[in-house]
Protein backbone atom coordinates (compact mmCIF):
# COMPACT_ATOMS: atom_id res chain seq x y z
CA UNK A 1 0.00 0.00 0.00
CA UNK A 2 1.36 3.43 -0.96
CA UNK A 3 2.11 5.99 1.68
CA UNK A 4 -0.50 8.78 1.73
CA UNK A 5 2.26 11.41 1.57
CA UNK A 6 3.79 10.00 -1.61
CA UNK A 7 2.80 11.53 -4.93
CA UNK A 8 2.34 9.17 -7.82
CA UNK A 9 2.91 9.90 -11.45
CA UNK A 10 -0.26 9.18 -13.38
CA UNK A 11 -0.09 5.99 -15.42
CA UNK A 12 -2.86 6.91 -17.88
CA UNK A 13 -0.65 9.26 -19.90
CA UNK A 14 1.96 8.10 -22.37
CA UNK A 15 5.31 9.67 -23.11
CA UNK A 16 5.67 11.14 -26.58
CA UNK A 17 8.22 9.91 -29.07
CA UNK A 18 11.39 11.98 -29.52
CA UNK A 19 10.21 12.80 -33.06
CA UNK A 20 6.99 14.38 -31.74
CA UNK A 21 8.91 16.38 -29.16
CA UNK A 22 11.44 17.62 -31.70
CA UNK A 23 8.71 18.47 -34.21
CA UNK A 24 6.81 20.48 -31.59
CA UNK A 25 9.97 22.32 -30.53
CA UNK A 26 10.87 23.04 -34.16
CA UNK A 27 7.41 24.47 -34.91
CA UNK A 28 7.62 26.68 -31.81
CA UNK A 29 11.16 27.87 -32.60
CA UNK A 30 10.45 28.57 -36.27
CA UNK A 31 7.26 30.47 -35.40
CA UNK A 32 9.12 32.78 -33.02
CA UNK A 33 12.08 33.15 -35.41
CA UNK A 34 10.01 33.92 -38.51
CA UNK A 35 7.79 36.40 -36.65
CA UNK A 36 10.85 38.06 -35.15
CA UNK A 37 12.55 38.38 -38.52
CA UNK A 38 9.34 39.72 -40.09
CA UNK A 39 9.04 42.37 -37.36
CA UNK A 40 12.68 43.32 -37.81
CA UNK A 41 12.27 43.54 -41.58
CA UNK A 42 9.15 45.68 -41.18
CA UNK A 43 11.06 48.12 -38.94
CA UNK A 44 14.05 48.16 -41.31
CA UNK A 45 12.17 48.95 -44.50
CA UNK A 46 12.83 52.47 -45.77
CA UNK A 47 11.55 54.06 -48.94
CA UNK A 48 14.13 56.37 -50.50
CA UNK A 49 13.22 58.14 -53.77
CA UNK A 50 10.51 55.56 -54.47
CA UNK A 51 12.89 52.64 -53.91
CA UNK A 52 12.22 50.22 -51.06
CA UNK A 53 15.36 49.30 -49.13
CA UNK A 54 15.94 47.02 -46.19
CA UNK A 55 18.51 48.41 -43.77
CA UNK A 56 19.67 45.41 -41.71
CA UNK A 57 22.55 47.36 -40.13
CA UNK A 58 20.12 49.37 -38.01
CA UNK A 59 20.05 48.38 -34.30
CA UNK A 60 16.29 49.02 -34.36
CA UNK A 61 15.87 46.16 -36.83
CA UNK A 62 17.67 43.66 -34.61
CA UNK A 63 16.04 45.01 -31.46
CA UNK A 64 12.59 44.59 -32.98
CA UNK A 65 13.47 41.12 -34.26
CA UNK A 66 14.82 39.94 -30.90
CA UNK A 67 12.06 41.59 -28.89
CA UNK A 68 9.33 40.12 -31.06
CA UNK A 69 10.87 36.64 -31.08
CA UNK A 70 11.27 36.61 -27.28
CA UNK A 71 7.83 38.12 -26.71
CA UNK A 72 6.13 35.64 -29.01
CA UNK A 73 8.06 32.78 -27.42
CA UNK A 74 6.85 33.90 -23.97
CA UNK A 75 3.24 34.19 -25.13
CA UNK A 76 3.43 30.78 -26.83
CA UNK A 77 5.25 28.81 -24.13
CA UNK A 78 3.85 30.47 -21.02
CA UNK A 79 0.51 32.18 -21.67
CA UNK A 80 -0.87 29.85 -24.36
CA UNK A 81 0.31 26.83 -22.38
CA UNK A 82 -1.30 28.23 -19.23
CA UNK A 83 -4.61 28.55 -21.12
CA UNK A 84 -4.54 25.34 -23.21
CA UNK A 85 -1.83 23.14 -21.61
CA UNK A 86 0.11 23.30 -24.89
CA UNK A 87 2.16 25.64 -27.04
CA UNK A 88 1.36 25.99 -30.74
CA UNK A 89 3.85 23.24 -31.66
CA UNK A 90 2.45 20.90 -29.04
CA UNK A 91 -1.12 21.55 -30.16
CA UNK A 92 -0.17 20.65 -33.74
CA UNK A 93 1.68 17.47 -32.70
CA UNK A 94 -0.89 16.24 -30.17
CA UNK A 95 1.12 16.91 -27.03
CA UNK A 96 0.43 18.79 -23.80
CA UNK A 97 2.28 19.95 -20.70
CA UNK A 98 1.26 18.62 -17.28
CA UNK A 99 2.57 18.67 -13.73
CA UNK A 100 4.82 15.64 -13.29
CA UNK A 101 3.55 14.50 -9.88
CA UNK A 102 -0.17 14.40 -10.63
CA UNK A 103 -0.82 15.21 -14.31
CA UNK A 104 -2.59 18.45 -13.37
CA UNK A 105 -2.64 21.82 -15.07
CA UNK A 106 0.76 23.61 -15.08
CA UNK A 107 1.05 26.80 -13.03
CA UNK A 108 2.34 30.19 -14.23
CA UNK A 109 5.67 30.30 -12.36
CA UNK A 110 6.56 26.73 -13.34
CA UNK A 111 5.83 27.60 -16.98
CA UNK A 112 8.17 30.59 -16.76
CA UNK A 113 10.86 28.31 -15.30
CA UNK A 114 10.30 25.78 -18.07
CA UNK A 115 10.49 28.54 -20.70
CA UNK A 116 13.80 29.80 -19.29
CA UNK A 117 15.15 26.24 -19.01
CA UNK A 118 14.42 25.84 -22.74
CA UNK A 119 16.90 28.62 -23.54
CA UNK A 120 19.51 27.03 -21.27
CA UNK A 121 18.93 23.65 -22.93
CA UNK A 122 19.25 25.19 -26.40
CA UNK A 123 22.45 27.09 -25.61
CA UNK A 124 24.23 24.34 -23.62
CA UNK A 125 23.00 20.90 -24.63
CA UNK A 126 22.02 21.24 -28.29
CA UNK A 127 25.54 22.31 -29.37
CA UNK A 128 27.09 19.50 -27.30
CA UNK A 129 24.69 16.99 -28.84
CA UNK A 130 25.45 18.20 -32.37
CA UNK A 131 29.23 18.33 -31.80
CA UNK A 132 29.45 14.85 -30.30
CA UNK A 133 26.63 13.22 -32.29
CA UNK A 134 25.34 11.91 -28.97
CA UNK A 135 21.93 10.50 -28.20
CA UNK A 136 20.88 13.08 -25.60
CA UNK A 137 17.11 13.38 -25.25
CA UNK A 138 15.29 16.57 -24.36
CA UNK A 139 14.55 16.67 -20.66
CA UNK A 140 11.42 17.71 -18.80
CA UNK A 141 12.05 20.48 -16.29
CA UNK A 142 10.79 22.22 -13.15
CA UNK A 143 8.26 19.57 -12.25
CA UNK A 144 6.47 19.66 -15.60
CA UNK A 145 6.46 17.01 -18.29
CA UNK A 146 5.28 16.60 -21.86
CA UNK A 147 2.73 13.89 -22.55
CA UNK A 148 0.55 12.82 -25.46
CA UNK A 149 -2.92 14.28 -25.53
CA UNK A 150 -5.73 11.83 -24.93
CA UNK A 151 -7.91 10.70 -27.83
Amino acid sequence: MANANQQRTPTHVSSPSPVRRITAATIDALTALVCGLAAGAAIGVKVVDGVVELRPQSPAVWGAALGTALGLSFVNHVLLTLATRASLGKLVTGLRVVRAPDGGRPRFLRLIGRWLFGFYWTVVFVPIHLATDSDVEQQDAVGLRIVRRKG
